[in-house]
């Protein structure tokens, strides 16, 4: 009976109506009438009417009540039991029953989870600050629906954050929103807290985290100390991860945002006229103003800011490119085949040579883009016959006269002999300069004068290099360009033995002085120029 059919009947037991009159009006038995109005009466007495506790449900019989004592002791022993497995325990026991009622009994017995109380850890001005991402699907105007990451750092004692949304979580990005951070907030905090993100914590022994030797060069460079929180214990960084729900509530609800910059010209007004002005819940400030007595407790900033460009080393196809985000930038073309390092910033990509050179610089593509070149027209070879080919056997007799010859057989046998000479050039991607000869004299000896013909014939003979490799053939050419390129090769053993057995001279036979003694302390009898015994006569 509901609280309203109650009400209804006390108001007429109030008014006079018999418990007759009463059940017939509102089509209830008089039992029932009668047993609200006791009620009523008595909770007058004990001076209120408080509403009545439902009764617990009381349980049907079962098929397991029996092996409740079963269960128990099975839950003592393995906790974590799932009910299929413990299906096939009963069954095993003697139970006809199904999976059901197991996993609903399992469910009454299992013992509950312990809840830990959650304590409020505040930190004094400057000591502790907390950092995050986490990732937002946005349907822009003009980019369309894409994935995005907002990279949130939280300053401990004054909640004022750091906000940007970028396209990806690797290690360059990190740390180029740390520096902005650091510029926005005025300094660094001394200590500042993650979760287990790859860019911070290369893996664990036991639960000793071993953090990222190049994010700790990072920190160093700005004297902060990178503290990895507790695996499964999200509310550690609680400072950072609350004020994304007030983000997603505030800044993300009711707008539409054109593209990613402006998303993110639009977080910088919101932190600047919205998070900094609001009055915290918890400490009852605004940030900017806990900010304020925060700020010269910060870490002082670096004259100059850590180095964040990324340096990685491409390739030059036979097209003279390199890729980079599956676009392509071009670099002169006399460097087709050699693998050079590059240098990525946020906006530039620049090429240099072996020597550290720079040969080539260009504006970034943006992430979104792919398939696109940039080119310089400084880099193509120049239209003159003669130059062109010029610039072929430049590099051609780096490897050799035979090599030479192989090019001028070539450019005779072929209508496109020099394509044919700049495609059988970047090989050298994939192949030693001694294998590529090798080649090259096969198909001289043979006449075949292809780029497929010495591709084959590399395929055959030769394995490709692999990229480590690569990299020690640079360097190893490094160290002969600083040396030079004279090698001293070692030399027999025998031409050390006249210093160790010196001509007879003055008396001297064999290693004997004149004085029958030999200068070694040896008995010249018993001893042989090389060493060995001999016999008495």
């Amino acid at each position: 009976m509901s609280e309203r059919e109650r009400n209804e009947i006390i108001q007429l037991y109030l008014g006079g109506a018999s418990c007759r009159a009463i059940a017939r009006v509102l089509g209830v038995t008089r039992y029932r009438v009668k047993k609200v109005i006791a009620s009523f009466q008595e909770a007058r007495a004990r001076g209120g009417v408080s509403p009545e506790l439902p009764s617990p449900p009381r349980r049907r019989r079962s098929l397991l009540d029996q092996y409740e004592g079963f269960i128990r002791e099975t839950l003592e022993h393995y906790p974590d039991i799932t009910a299929v497995r413990l299906l096939e325990k009963l069954q095993a026991a003697g139970f006809r029953g199904g999976y059901t009622i197991v996993r609903q009994r399992l469910k009454e017995l299992r013992p509950r989870p312990r809840i830990e109380v959650v304590t409020r850890f505040e930190t004094a001005p400057g000591m502790q600050a907390q950092m995050d991402y986490s990732t937002y699907t946005i349907d822009f105007v003009r980019e369309g629906r894409r994935r995005v990451h907002a990279f949130s750092y939280v300053l401990g004692y004054s909640r004022r954050q750091y906000v940007h949304f970028v396209e990806a979580q690797d290690f360059t990005t990190t740390i180029r929103q740390h520096v902005r951070a650091f510029h926005h907030l005025g300094g660094a905090a001394a200590v500042c807290l993650y979760d287990n993100m790859k860019v911070v914590v290369s893996g664990f022994i036991g639960e000793a985290p071993i953090y990222n030797p190049r994010f700790v060069a990072f920190a160093t460079h700005y004297g902060f100390r990178p503290w990895a929180c507790r695996p499964g214990r999200p509310r550690t960084k609680g400072k950072v991860e609350r004020p994304f729900s007030y983000l997603e509530k505030n800044l993300l609800n009711g707008r539409r945002f054109d593209s990613l910059e402006d998303l993110n010209r639009v977080t910088s007004w919101w932190l600047r006229r919205r998070a900094d002005l609001r009055v915290h819940r918890h400490s009852g400030c605004r940030p900017i103003d806990r900010w304020r007595e925060e700020r010269p407790l910060l870490r002082p900033l670096p004259e100059h800011d850590y180095d964040t460009a990324e340096v990685i080393y491409r390739s030059v196809d036979v097209e003279g490119y390199v890729s980079y985000r599956n676009n392509r930038y071009s670099v002169p073309w006399r460097l087709i085949g050699e693998l050079l390092p590059l240098r990525v910033t946020e906006s530039e990509l620049v090429v240099y040579t072996r020597d550290i050179v720079e040969c080539a610089r260009h504006e970034l593509f943006p992430r979104t883009v792919a398939r696109q070149e940039r080119t310089v027209p400084e880099h193509r070879p120049r239209a003159e016959k003669g130059v062109t080919l010029d610039l072929l056997r430049q590099r051609f007799e780096a490897l050799g006269a035979l090599a030479v010859r192989f090019l001028e057989r070539l450019v005779e046998a072929r209508r496109y002999g020099k394509k044919d000479a700049a495609r059988i050039l970047s090989l050298l991607e994939d192949y030693r300069a001694a294998d590529l000869t090798a080649a090259l004299e096969r198909a001289l000896r043979y006449g075949a004068f292809s780029y497929q013909a010495v591709e084959r014939i590399l395929g055959f003979q030769a394995r490709p290099r692999p990229f480590l490799d690569a990299l020690a053939a640079e360097a190893r050419s490094e160290a002969r360009d600083l040396v030079g390129e004279e090698r001293i090769e070692p030399r027999a053993t025998s031409q050390y033995q006249d210093l160790l057995d010196p001509p007879s001279d003055n008396g001297e036979l064999d290693g004997q002085n004149t004085d029958g003694e030999d200068p070694g302390g040896e008995d010249p009898d018993e001893t042989t120029r090389e060493g060995g015994r001999s016999e008495a006569p």
